[in-house]
């Protein structure tokens, strides 16, 4: 009859005696050793990811940025201090975190112009004695460099150190100068 109520899952007195009691279940460990799991290994891995996401769609915009400023002054004219340039480019910022950081002038927005040396072929600061914006100043080539960039995305949260990202800078050789052929005007 022991062998029986054994299968039947019944047992006498005398066997439940001997019998050790087993542990009361533990009800909720799977779920603290995940919520363990998780904050220790899956959030930090998470924000990281994140993170660099971020700072790479940043560097990739800023890239692009630059880019864009160049096309964009090598199609209009000079103006010494270069502020036509500035001013376009910081009313056509992609979309990207930190955009108030390149219409505020928080990331400066460098423009240089350059013209070739006849004897040498080197590239020496561009200099005009004529009038700005006019067929007598035309440089031959251009560049825009974004300077003094600083990722801040999470790192103020943490009281950490911003990560400054290198100068972008594009340089490309003048096309129109924003004159046209038929007459001596040029679009600032």
């Amino acid at each position: 009859m022991a062998a029986r109520s054994r299968f039947l899952g019944g047992s006498s007195p005398a066997e439940s005696r001997r019998q050790p009691r087993l542990a009361a279940p533990q009800r909720g460990q799977a779920a603290v050793e995940y919520a363990l799991v998780w904050s220790a290994v899956v959030l930090p891995l998470t924000a990281i990811v994140v993170f660099t996401a971020q700072m790479l769609w940043v560097w990739h915009s800023v890239i692009d940025f630059t880019r864009e400023g160049a096309r964009y002054a090598v199609t209009h004219c000079y103006q010494g201090n270069g502020e036509n340039i500035r001013t376009y480019m910081r009313a056509n910022v992609p979309l990207m975190i930190d955009q108030d950081k390149f219409r505020d002038g928080a990331a400066e927005i460098e423009v240089a112009y350059f013209q070739r040396n006849a004897e040498t072929g080197a590239l020496e600061e561009f200099t005009c004695g004529g009038a700005e914006c006019s067929r007598e100043c035309v440089p031959d080539v251009v560049s825009v460099r974004i300077n003094n960039y600083q990722f801040t995305r999470l790192f103020s949260y943490f009281g950490l150190q911003p990560v400054t990202l290198p100068n972008f800078s594009t340089t490309l050789p003048m096309e129109s100068a924003g004159c046209s052929p038929g007459s001596e005007s040029c679009l600032p």
